[in-house]
């Protein structure tokens, strides 16, 4: 599974002895699942602060390997050496959306999965793969910069190896999800900035509302089984609103109260759309049009039920989640929706490719600098883990 890029590692010498003098680290980085507004970010800050432990001579020689579309890259042996000479040049990341590296879902667990999409022959164990595949290329550290799939595969890996070769790959993971979702966790990568860039996706759809009598608009967030996103999403679209100037007494139809968000539907509280309907009729008839927010994982399981029953298949991913781009929830229920309050017109928006391809914000960028650093001198001490700020301790 040779790709012909051969290991490259850089020695310099310096005037203080460190405790890690020697050291040589061959540090990985991967990232997967679906995109998230700090992937690029967390590329560029890990390049960084490895080659400043390299000239701090915390280690004595370093090099930094990128596998290919996350997981599927360690199973078809597909990765490429960052030069050295490329290491300062990596700042224009931070201004980047998406993965520089690539990213996909695959579990190493789901044998059959990895063998239908050609990542392992038949008869082929997933994890011996990869594992065999870390150790040739000497890798001593991977940085997993994904979801709670990529972290606990990465962990399943690491064990694997040490159990079955006697070696011991770091691992750290890099919280990525604009869920928020991961536990104890306080706040994950990309997930501010995906809010307020869905709010800001919402700033304009909102406007639709002035385009037809009567018009329902659901916006749909992502959250497949968490409403942080479609939380956090209507209270910076809120906060938009509040700092837009409606003159007190204007005579216009279109005003900050039928601008604003008249529903919000997440995952975690049971969706009664029949009580919904009564009370978002009466804002329809006030201010002649109604605004919902609603994560993509809210009333799943009514749908689900309706397919079954109908003895349709349910359609799932490698992890076996269901795909809800498929079952479409917002379309759904915005069709009960409409004639409850006698819309006219029914515009779903889903603002979440807009929220999660975009660039990370100063907050998330200062966040995951902080876990960078934190992460690559937890590596140098050997140390493995998820880097976060932990909300179950002070």
């Amino acid at each position: 599974r040779s790709t012909g890029v051969y290991m490259r590692t850089v020695k310099i010498e310096h005037p203080a002895k460190h405790k890690n003098m020697g050291k040589v680290e061959n540090v990985a980085l991967m990232t997967s699942g679906g995109l998230a507004p700090c992937l690029s970010s967390s590329v560029g800050h890990l390049i960084y602060y490895w080659s400043e432990a390299l000239k701090a001579g915390k280690i004595d020689g370093l090099t930094i390997r990128c596998y290919v579309d996350g997981y599927k890259g360690i199973l078809t042996g597909h990765s490429y050496t960052i030069p050295p000479e490329h290491w300062s040049k990596c700042s224009f990341l931070q201004e980047l959306g998406g993965s520089p590296i690539g990213n996909s879902r695959v579990k190493l667990t789901n044998i059959k999965d990895c063998v239908a999409r050609g990542l392992v022959k038949e008869g082929e164990e997933p994890l011996e793969v990869a594992a065999r595949q870390l150790i040739a290329d000497q890798v001593t550290v991977i940085h997993t910069i994904g979801g709670d799939d990529t972290n606990t595969q990465a962990a399943v890996l690491s064990k694997y190896i040490l159990d079955n070769y006697g070696g011991k790959v770091g691992v750290i993971g890099m919280p990525k999800t604009v869920d928020n979702d991961v536990n104890p966790i306080k706040q994950s990568f990309g997930a501010d900035t995906a809010a307020e860039q869905g709010a800001l996706f919402f700033k304009n759809v909102v406007n639709e509302s002035t385009a037809n009598p009567r018009m329902l608009i659901l916006h749909e967030c992502m959250g497949r089984d968490s409403g942080y996103l479609t939380a956090a999403t209507a209270y910076k679209y809120r906060e938009m609103l509040a700092n837009q100037d409606f003159p007190e007494g204007h005579v216009f139809s279109s005003t900050r109260q039928s601008r604003d968000v008249h529903a919000v539907w997440i995952p975690e509280m049971p969706l009664n759309i029949e009580a919904e309907g009564a009370r978002l009729k009466k804002l329809m008839d006030t201010y002649g049009n109604v605004n919902v927010f609603m994560s993509e994982g809210s009333g799943v399981h009514e749908i689900l039920a309706e397919l079954e029953a109908k003895g349709q298949d349910v359609p799932r991913d490698a992890f076996g989640h269901v795909k809800l781009d498929q079952i479409n929830p917002g379309q759904y229920f915005a069709k009960r929706l409409a004639e409850m309050i006698d819309a006219e017109k029914t515009l779903v928006q889903k603002s979440g490719y807009f929220a999660r391809s975009a660039a990370a914000n100063a907050f998330d960028k200062e966040l995951i600098r902080k876990c960078a650093e934190a992460g690559v001198d937890a590596a140098i001490e050997g140390i493995s883990g998820c880097m976060g700020e932990d909300e179950d301790k002070e």
